[in-house]
């Protein structure tokens, strides 16, 4: 089977991210509806601030996309 770097780095990617991230104990995992609420909150505000984040960041419109569209 041959395996290219980025067939590589999309099967290890998940593996990595996880990596990273401290898994929480248990006791502390949606004691209720209003901290699972909260905690949804808080995700939602992260993914908005970081939308606006890069729809500050200039693109020109010649840059090309990593992989190409085929019919």
């Amino acid at each position: 089977m041959k395996l290219t770097r980025r067939d590589f780095a999309t099967v290890l990617a998940p593996a990595a991210a996880l990596a990273g991230t401290p898994a929480l104990p248990q006791s502390t995992l949606f004691k209720s509806q209003a901290a699972s609420d909260a905690l949804l909150a808080a995700a939602r505000a992260r993914r908005k601030a970081s939308g606006a984040i890069l729809d500050e960041q200039a693109v020109p419109m010649d840059t090309a996309p990593a992989f190409q569209f085929k019919a």
